[in-house]
Protein backbone atom coordinates (compact mmCIF):
# COMPACT_ATOMS: atom_id res chain seq x y z
CA UNK A 1 0.00 0.00 0.00
CA UNK A 2 1.12 3.54 -0.60
CA UNK A 3 0.61 6.43 1.70
CA UNK A 4 0.43 10.08 0.86
CA UNK A 5 2.48 12.59 2.73
CA UNK A 6 2.17 16.34 2.95
CA UNK A 7 4.79 18.96 2.40
CA UNK A 8 4.65 20.87 5.64
CA UNK A 9 7.55 23.25 5.38
CA UNK A 10 9.17 25.11 2.55
CA UNK A 11 12.31 27.19 2.56
CA UNK A 12 11.48 30.14 0.35
CA UNK A 13 14.84 30.55 -1.23
CA UNK A 14 16.57 29.60 -4.43
CA UNK A 15 20.17 29.39 -5.47
CA UNK A 16 19.91 32.67 -7.31
CA UNK A 17 17.97 34.54 -4.64
CA UNK A 18 19.45 37.32 -2.59
CA UNK A 19 18.07 36.09 0.72
CA UNK A 20 16.56 33.01 2.29
CA UNK A 21 13.77 32.86 4.86
CA UNK A 22 11.67 29.98 6.15
CA UNK A 23 7.90 29.79 6.08
CA UNK A 24 5.51 26.95 6.64
CA UNK A 25 2.48 25.97 4.60
CA UNK A 26 0.56 22.85 3.67
CA UNK A 27 0.73 21.11 0.37
CA UNK A 28 -0.40 17.59 -0.07
CA UNK A 29 1.23 15.08 -2.33
CA UNK A 30 1.28 11.35 -2.67
CA UNK A 31 3.95 9.32 -0.99
CA UNK A 32 5.12 5.77 -0.98
CA UNK A 33 5.38 3.94 2.36
CA UNK A 34 8.33 4.64 4.59
CA UNK A 35 11.01 2.01 4.29
CA UNK A 36 14.71 1.79 4.86
CA UNK A 37 16.74 2.42 1.73
CA UNK A 38 20.10 0.79 1.23
CA UNK A 39 21.59 4.14 0.29
CA UNK A 40 20.35 5.83 3.47
CA UNK A 41 22.79 4.03 5.77
CA UNK A 42 25.63 6.16 7.14
CA UNK A 43 28.66 5.69 4.93
CA UNK A 44 32.16 6.89 5.85
CA UNK A 45 33.43 7.00 2.31
CA UNK A 46 35.73 9.98 2.65
CA UNK A 47 38.10 11.18 5.39
CA UNK A 48 36.01 14.33 5.81
CA UNK A 49 32.91 12.31 6.71
CA UNK A 50 34.83 10.33 9.32
CA UNK A 51 36.16 13.53 10.88
CA UNK A 52 33.15 15.88 10.70
CA UNK A 53 29.61 14.84 11.66
CA UNK A 54 28.12 17.80 9.77
CA UNK A 55 29.83 16.76 6.55
CA UNK A 56 28.59 13.24 7.19
CA UNK A 57 25.04 14.57 7.68
CA UNK A 58 24.97 16.41 4.36
CA UNK A 59 26.68 13.60 2.49
CA UNK A 60 24.15 11.05 3.77
CA UNK A 61 21.46 13.28 2.27
CA UNK A 62 23.54 13.59 -0.92
CA UNK A 63 23.52 9.80 -1.34
CA UNK A 64 19.78 9.50 -0.73
CA UNK A 65 19.03 12.26 -3.23
CA UNK A 66 21.29 10.78 -5.89
CA UNK A 67 19.81 7.30 -5.59
CA UNK A 68 16.13 8.08 -5.11
CA UNK A 69 15.15 11.40 -6.70
CA UNK A 70 12.65 11.05 -9.54
CA UNK A 71 14.91 12.66 -12.11
CA UNK A 72 18.00 10.72 -13.13
CA UNK A 73 21.19 12.54 -12.19
CA UNK A 74 24.87 11.80 -11.80
CA UNK A 75 27.52 12.83 -9.31
CA UNK A 76 28.38 15.90 -11.36
CA UNK A 77 24.76 17.16 -11.19
CA UNK A 78 24.42 16.53 -7.45
CA UNK A 79 27.85 17.96 -6.67
CA UNK A 80 26.99 21.09 -8.65
CA UNK A 81 23.73 21.44 -6.74
CA UNK A 82 25.55 21.30 -3.39
CA UNK A 83 28.17 23.77 -4.61
CA UNK A 84 25.56 26.40 -5.48
CA UNK A 85 23.57 25.64 -2.33
CA UNK A 86 26.64 26.06 -0.11
CA UNK A 87 27.46 29.34 -1.85
CA UNK A 88 23.95 30.54 -1.10
CA UNK A 89 23.94 29.29 2.50
CA UNK A 90 27.37 30.75 3.26
CA UNK A 91 26.60 34.00 1.41
CA UNK A 92 29.76 33.76 -0.65
CA UNK A 93 30.84 32.74 -4.13
CA UNK A 94 34.28 31.85 -2.77
CA UNK A 95 33.24 28.20 -2.51
CA UNK A 96 34.15 25.89 -5.36
CA UNK A 97 34.48 22.21 -6.10
CA UNK A 98 37.94 20.83 -6.72
CA UNK A 99 36.19 18.09 -8.70
CA UNK A 100 32.52 17.50 -9.57
CA UNK A 101 32.43 14.24 -7.65
CA UNK A 102 31.16 12.91 -4.36
CA UNK A 103 34.64 13.16 -2.84
CA UNK A 104 34.97 16.71 -4.16
CA UNK A 105 31.66 17.63 -2.51
CA UNK A 106 32.72 16.24 0.87
CA UNK A 107 36.02 18.16 0.69
CA UNK A 108 34.24 21.39 -0.26
CA UNK A 109 31.79 21.06 2.63
CA UNK A 110 34.56 20.28 5.13
CA UNK A 111 36.70 23.23 4.07
CA UNK A 112 33.77 25.66 4.35
CA UNK A 113 32.32 24.26 7.57
CA UNK A 114 35.68 24.64 9.33
CA UNK A 115 35.44 28.38 8.80
CA UNK A 116 32.01 28.62 10.48
CA UNK A 117 33.57 29.55 13.84
CA UNK A 118 31.65 27.27 16.21
CA UNK A 119 29.88 23.91 16.25
CA UNK A 120 26.49 25.64 16.37
CA UNK A 121 27.36 27.82 13.39
CA UNK A 122 28.64 24.76 11.53
CA UNK A 123 25.42 22.88 12.26
CA UNK A 124 23.34 25.82 11.07
CA UNK A 125 25.35 26.02 7.85
CA UNK A 126 25.00 22.28 7.21
CA UNK A 127 21.23 22.46 7.75
CA UNK A 128 20.79 25.52 5.56
CA UNK A 129 22.93 24.09 2.77
CA UNK A 130 20.77 20.98 2.71
CA UNK A 131 17.53 22.97 2.85
CA UNK A 132 18.59 25.09 -0.11
CA UNK A 133 19.67 22.03 -2.09
CA UNK A 134 16.36 20.30 -1.46
CA UNK A 135 14.32 23.37 -2.31
CA UNK A 136 16.02 23.71 -5.68
CA UNK A 137 15.34 20.16 -6.83
CA UNK A 138 12.62 20.27 -9.51
CA UNK A 139 9.78 20.98 -9.05
CA UNK A 140 11.19 23.71 -6.81
CA UNK A 141 9.88 23.72 -3.26
CA UNK A 142 8.53 20.17 -3.09
CA UNK A 143 11.50 18.48 -1.40
CA UNK A 144 12.47 19.45 2.11
CA UNK A 145 14.11 18.68 5.41
CA UNK A 146 11.72 17.55 8.15
CA UNK A 147 12.40 18.01 11.84
CA UNK A 148 10.63 15.80 14.38
CA UNK A 149 8.01 18.49 14.99
CA UNK A 150 7.31 18.89 11.29
CA UNK A 151 7.14 15.13 10.86
CA UNK A 152 4.47 15.02 13.59
CA UNK A 153 2.50 17.76 11.86
CA UNK A 154 2.84 15.83 8.63
CA UNK A 155 1.52 12.64 10.25
CA UNK A 156 -1.50 14.47 11.66
CA UNK A 157 -2.28 16.05 8.30
CA UNK A 158 -1.91 12.72 6.52
CA UNK A 159 -4.39 11.15 8.92
CA UNK A 160 -6.72 14.20 8.88
CA UNK A 161 -6.28 14.72 12.61
CA UNK A 162 -6.38 18.19 14.15
CA UNK A 163 -4.87 17.94 17.65
CA UNK A 164 -5.87 21.55 18.36
CA UNK A 165 -9.58 20.96 17.82
CA UNK A 166 -11.74 18.74 20.04
CA UNK A 167 -15.22 18.19 18.59
CA UNK A 168 -16.64 17.08 21.93
CA UNK A 169 -15.22 20.17 23.61
CA UNK A 170 -16.82 22.34 20.91
CA UNK A 171 -20.19 21.10 22.16
CA UNK A 172 -19.29 21.24 25.83
CA UNK A 173 -19.58 17.49 26.44
CA UNK A 174 -17.08 14.95 27.67
CA UNK A 175 -15.07 12.87 25.24
CA UNK A 176 -16.98 9.80 24.09
CA UNK A 177 -20.40 11.25 24.95
CA UNK A 178 -23.36 9.37 23.49
CA UNK A 179 -25.23 10.55 20.41
CA UNK A 180 -28.16 11.48 22.66
CA UNK A 181 -25.89 13.63 24.84
CA UNK A 182 -24.40 15.24 21.74
CA UNK A 183 -27.89 16.03 20.42
CA UNK A 184 -28.93 17.61 23.71
CA UNK A 185 -25.75 19.70 24.00
CA UNK A 186 -26.09 20.94 20.43
CA UNK A 187 -29.73 21.91 20.91
CA UNK A 188 -28.78 23.99 23.95
CA UNK A 189 -25.86 25.64 22.18
CA UNK A 190 -27.89 26.35 19.06
CA UNK A 191 -30.66 27.98 21.12
CA UNK A 192 -28.11 30.40 22.57
CA UNK A 193 -26.16 31.14 19.38
CA UNK A 194 -28.56 30.97 16.43
CA UNK A 195 -29.73 34.55 16.88
CA UNK A 196 -26.25 36.03 17.28
CA UNK A 197 -24.91 38.53 14.76
CA UNK A 198 -21.33 38.68 16.04
CA UNK A 199 -18.67 37.02 13.88
CA UNK A 200 -17.38 35.14 16.92
CA UNK A 201 -20.83 33.78 17.76
CA UNK A 202 -21.53 32.77 14.16
CA UNK A 203 -18.17 31.02 13.95
CA UNK A 204 -18.88 29.18 17.20
CA UNK A 205 -22.29 28.07 15.90
CA UNK A 206 -20.75 26.85 12.65
CA UNK A 207 -18.13 24.93 14.64
CA UNK A 208 -20.79 23.38 16.87
CA UNK A 209 -22.96 22.45 13.88
CA UNK A 210 -20.06 20.64 12.24
CA UNK A 211 -19.20 18.82 15.49
CA UNK A 212 -22.84 17.76 15.84
CA UNK A 213 -22.94 16.43 12.28
CA UNK A 214 -19.82 14.33 12.81
CA UNK A 215 -20.68 13.04 16.27
CA UNK A 216 -24.26 12.05 15.41
CA UNK A 217 -23.14 9.88 12.50
CA UNK A 218 -22.47 6.39 13.83
CA UNK A 219 -19.61 5.68 11.43
CA UNK A 220 -18.02 9.14 11.63
CA UNK A 221 -18.25 9.14 15.43
CA UNK A 222 -16.64 5.69 15.64
CA UNK A 223 -13.81 6.84 13.40
CA UNK A 224 -13.30 10.02 15.44
CA UNK A 225 -13.41 8.16 18.75
CA UNK A 226 -10.85 5.65 17.48
CA UNK A 227 -8.19 7.88 15.95
CA UNK A 228 -9.52 11.49 16.00
CA UNK A 229 -9.75 11.44 12.20
CA UNK A 230 -12.47 13.73 10.89
CA UNK A 231 -14.64 12.85 7.88
CA UNK A 232 -13.53 13.64 4.34
CA UNK A 233 -16.59 12.48 2.33
CA UNK A 234 -19.93 14.28 2.42
CA UNK A 235 -23.06 12.77 0.80
CA UNK A 236 -26.18 14.48 -0.58
CA UNK A 237 -29.07 13.46 -2.82
CA UNK A 238 -29.58 15.90 -5.68
CA UNK A 239 -32.38 16.40 -8.19
CA UNK A 240 -34.43 13.21 -8.48
CA UNK A 241 -31.87 10.53 -9.28
CA UNK A 242 -28.37 11.87 -8.60
CA UNK A 243 -26.07 10.95 -5.72
CA UNK A 244 -23.52 13.66 -4.86
CA UNK A 245 -20.30 12.84 -2.97
CA UNK A 246 -17.94 15.67 -2.02
CA UNK A 247 -14.44 14.38 -1.25
CA UNK A 248 -12.78 17.25 0.59
CA UNK A 249 -9.35 15.63 0.94
CA UNK A 250 -7.84 12.17 0.65
CA UNK A 251 -6.80 10.61 3.95
CA UNK A 252 -6.13 6.92 4.72
CA UNK A 253 -9.75 6.69 5.91
CA UNK A 254 -11.30 8.25 2.79
CA UNK A 255 -11.67 5.07 0.76
CA UNK A 256 -13.66 3.39 3.56
CA UNK A 257 -15.87 6.47 3.91
CA UNK A 258 -16.53 6.39 0.18
CA UNK A 259 -17.36 2.69 0.23
CA UNK A 260 -19.77 3.11 3.16
CA UNK A 261 -21.59 6.03 1.53
CA UNK A 262 -22.00 4.17 -1.76
CA UNK A 263 -23.27 1.09 0.07
CA UNK A 264 -25.62 3.26 2.14
CA UNK A 265 -27.06 4.76 -1.05
CA UNK A 266 -27.46 1.36 -2.72
CA UNK A 267 -31.18 1.21 -1.88
CA UNK A 268 -31.98 4.75 -3.06
CA UNK A 269 -33.39 5.50 -6.54
CA UNK A 270 -30.26 7.36 -7.63
CA UNK A 271 -28.93 6.24 -11.03
CA UNK A 272 -26.27 8.91 -11.67
CA UNK A 273 -23.31 9.99 -9.56
CA UNK A 274 -21.27 13.15 -9.01
CA UNK A 275 -17.79 12.87 -7.47
CA UNK A 276 -16.73 16.35 -6.41
CA UNK A 277 -12.95 16.82 -6.06
CA UNK A 278 -12.96 20.61 -6.19
CA UNK A 279 -10.49 22.15 -3.76
CA UNK A 280 -9.13 18.69 -2.95
CA UNK A 281 -5.38 19.03 -2.48
CA UNK A 282 -4.83 15.30 -2.71
CA UNK A 283 -3.59 12.69 -0.31
CA UNK A 284 -3.23 8.95 0.03
CA UNK A 285 -1.96 7.62 -3.30
CA UNK A 286 -3.50 4.19 -2.72
CA UNK A 287 -6.90 5.89 -2.94
CA UNK A 288 -6.54 6.16 -6.72
CA UNK A 289 -5.78 2.46 -7.06
CA UNK A 290 -8.59 1.50 -4.67
CA UNK A 291 -11.13 3.63 -6.53
CA UNK A 292 -10.13 2.04 -9.82
CA UNK A 293 -10.51 -1.38 -8.18
CA UNK A 294 -14.08 -0.45 -7.21
CA UNK A 295 -14.81 -0.05 -10.93
CA UNK A 296 -12.41 -2.50 -12.62
CA UNK A 297 -11.82 -5.24 -10.10
CA UNK A 298 -8.56 -6.76 -8.84
CA UNK A 299 -5.14 -6.63 -10.48
CA UNK A 300 -6.19 -4.29 -13.29
CA UNK A 301 -3.97 -1.58 -14.73
CA UNK A 302 -4.66 1.74 -12.97
CA UNK A 303 -2.00 4.31 -13.95
CA UNK A 304 1.73 4.84 -14.41
CA UNK A 305 4.43 6.47 -12.31
CA UNK A 306 7.63 7.85 -13.83
CA UNK A 307 11.00 7.39 -12.08
CA UNK A 308 14.49 8.05 -13.44
CA UNK A 309 13.54 7.40 -17.05
CA UNK A 310 11.32 4.36 -16.47
CA UNK A 311 7.56 3.84 -16.31
CA UNK A 312 6.14 1.89 -13.38
CA UNK A 313 2.64 0.50 -14.01
CA UNK A 314 0.41 0.53 -10.93
CA UNK A 315 -2.29 -2.10 -10.59
CA UNK A 316 -5.45 -2.30 -8.52
CA UNK A 317 -5.49 -4.21 -5.20
CA UNK A 318 -7.20 -7.54 -4.69
CA UNK A 319 -10.82 -6.47 -4.27
CA UNK A 320 -13.77 -5.28 -6.33
CA UNK A 321 -15.55 -4.48 -8.48
CA UNK A 322 -18.17 -2.92 -6.20
CA UNK A 323 -21.67 -4.19 -7.08
CA UNK A 324 -23.34 -1.08 -5.63
CA UNK A 325 -21.71 1.03 -8.34
CA UNK A 326 -23.42 -0.87 -11.14
CA UNK A 327 -26.63 1.17 -10.90
CA UNK A 328 -24.85 4.45 -11.70
CA UNK A 329 -25.17 4.65 -15.45
CA UNK A 330 -23.49 8.05 -15.72
CA UNK A 331 -20.79 9.63 -13.56
CA UNK A 332 -19.61 13.25 -13.52
CA UNK A 333 -16.33 14.27 -11.88
CA UNK A 334 -15.97 17.87 -10.69
CA UNK A 335 -12.51 19.50 -10.59
CA UNK A 336 -11.15 23.04 -10.38
CA UNK A 337 -7.83 24.87 -10.28
CA UNK A 338 -7.24 23.73 -6.69
CA UNK A 339 -7.78 20.04 -7.42
CA UNK A 340 -4.36 18.45 -7.19
CA UNK A 341 -2.23 15.36 -6.67
CA UNK A 342 -4.18 12.15 -5.96
CA UNK A 343 -7.47 13.89 -6.78
CA UNK A 344 -6.12 14.80 -10.23
CA UNK A 345 -4.78 11.30 -10.79
CA UNK A 346 -8.07 9.66 -9.75
CA UNK A 347 -10.12 11.96 -11.97
CA UNK A 348 -7.83 11.39 -14.95
CA UNK A 349 -7.83 7.60 -14.49
CA UNK A 350 -11.61 7.37 -14.22
CA UNK A 351 -12.00 9.32 -17.45
CA UNK A 352 -9.28 7.34 -19.21
CA UNK A 353 -11.21 4.13 -18.72
CA UNK A 354 -14.52 5.83 -19.57
CA UNK A 355 -16.13 5.50 -16.18
CA UNK A 356 -16.97 9.21 -16.13
CA UNK A 357 -16.46 12.64 -17.66
CA UNK A 358 -14.86 15.68 -16.06
CA UNK A 359 -16.69 18.97 -15.51
CA UNK A 360 -15.09 22.16 -14.18
CA UNK A 361 -11.84 23.96 -14.90
CA UNK A 362 -8.31 22.68 -15.49
CA UNK A 363 -6.83 21.17 -12.35
CA UNK A 364 -3.77 22.60 -10.63
CA UNK A 365 -1.09 20.32 -12.06
CA UNK A 366 0.64 18.99 -8.93
CA UNK A 367 1.70 15.45 -9.71
CA UNK A 368 4.59 14.34 -7.52
CA UNK A 369 5.09 11.32 -5.26
CA UNK A 370 7.12 11.81 -2.10
CA UNK A 371 8.82 9.42 0.25
CA UNK A 372 10.27 10.13 3.68
CA UNK A 373 13.86 9.03 4.35
CA UNK A 374 15.10 9.15 7.94
CA UNK A 375 18.62 10.56 8.31
CA UNK A 376 20.68 8.35 10.60
CA UNK A 377 23.50 10.81 11.24
CA UNK A 378 22.84 12.57 14.56
CA UNK A 379 23.89 16.23 14.69
CA UNK A 380 21.73 17.16 17.67
CA UNK A 381 20.89 14.74 20.52
CA UNK A 382 17.54 16.52 20.95
CA UNK A 383 16.47 16.43 17.30
CA UNK A 384 15.94 14.01 14.45
CA UNK A 385 15.72 14.79 10.74
CA UNK A 386 14.33 13.21 7.60
CA UNK A 387 14.21 14.05 3.92
CA UNK A 388 10.89 14.38 2.15
CA UNK A 389 11.93 13.60 -1.40
CA UNK A 390 10.06 13.47 -4.70
CA UNK A 391 10.68 9.99 -6.05
CA UNK A 392 8.07 9.73 -8.84
CA UNK A 393 5.88 11.80 -11.13
CA UNK A 394 2.30 10.74 -11.76
CA UNK A 395 1.12 10.33 -15.35
CA UNK A 396 -2.35 11.27 -16.51
CA UNK A 397 -4.60 9.46 -18.92
CA UNK A 398 -2.68 10.92 -21.86
CA UNK A 399 0.54 9.43 -20.42
CA UNK A 400 1.91 12.93 -19.86
CA UNK A 401 3.02 14.15 -16.41
CA UNK A 402 0.21 15.71 -14.41
CA UNK A 403 2.87 18.01 -12.94
CA UNK A 404 2.48 21.47 -14.54
CA UNK A 405 0.02 20.13 -17.14
CA UNK A 406 -2.97 19.46 -14.90
CA UNK A 407 -6.11 17.67 -16.08
CA UNK A 408 -8.38 19.42 -18.57
CA UNK A 409 -12.15 19.05 -18.20
CA UNK A 410 -14.49 17.69 -20.86
CA UNK A 411 -16.95 20.47 -20.02
CA UNK A 412 -15.16 23.71 -19.10
CA UNK A 413 -17.37 25.71 -16.75
CA UNK A 414 -15.34 28.86 -17.42
CA UNK A 415 -16.52 28.86 -21.04
CA UNK A 416 -19.66 30.82 -22.00
CA UNK A 417 -22.70 28.60 -22.34
CA UNK A 418 -20.98 25.61 -20.75
CA UNK A 419 -24.36 24.27 -19.64
CA UNK A 420 -25.24 23.57 -23.27
CA UNK A 421 -22.24 21.24 -23.57
CA UNK A 422 -23.40 18.91 -20.79
CA UNK A 423 -25.72 17.00 -23.10
CA UNK A 424 -22.72 16.05 -25.27
CA UNK A 425 -21.45 13.83 -22.45
CA UNK A 426 -24.49 13.11 -20.27
CA UNK A 427 -28.02 11.91 -21.07
CA UNK A 428 -29.58 11.83 -17.60
CA UNK A 429 -31.79 14.90 -17.12
CA UNK A 430 -31.37 14.52 -13.36
CA UNK A 431 -27.57 14.59 -13.64
CA UNK A 432 -27.58 17.53 -16.03
CA UNK A 433 -29.92 19.46 -13.74
CA UNK A 434 -27.72 18.65 -10.72
CA UNK A 435 -24.55 19.74 -12.54
CA UNK A 436 -26.12 23.06 -13.46
CA UNK A 437 -26.97 23.47 -9.80
CA UNK A 438 -23.62 22.59 -8.20
CA UNK A 439 -20.79 22.80 -10.76
CA UNK A 440 -20.13 26.53 -10.23
CA UNK A 441 -21.16 26.88 -6.58
CA UNK A 442 -19.09 25.90 -3.51
CA UNK A 443 -18.94 22.15 -2.72
CA UNK A 444 -21.70 20.81 -0.48
CA UNK A 445 -20.62 19.64 2.97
Amino acid sequence: MKRTLFIVALVTCSVGAASCAAWYGWRMHESKPLQAAATSAVQYRTPQEAEDVYVRFDMEAYDIMLANFWKQAGDADTAGLFEKSLQKAASTTNVTLASSTRAGTAAMLANTFKKAGSPEAEKALALLTLQVALYNLPPAGRDQLLSAALATQLKNEVENVNPNNDLYQNLGVSSGATIEQVDEAYAQKKAVLEGTTSPQGQAELKQATYAHKVLTSTSAKAQYDTNKAEPTVFMHMLASNTLYLYISKIAPTTINELLMDIEQASTTPQTSLILDFRGNIGGDLSFAQNVMSMFEGPNAYAFDLFHQGTYDAQRTPNFGPLPALAKYKEIAILVDNMTQSTAELTSSSLRRFRFGYIVGTKSRGWGTVEKEFALKTVIDPKETYALLLVIDLTLGGDQQPIEQNGVKPDVDTSAPGWQNNLSTYFHSSSLIQALKQVATTPPLQ
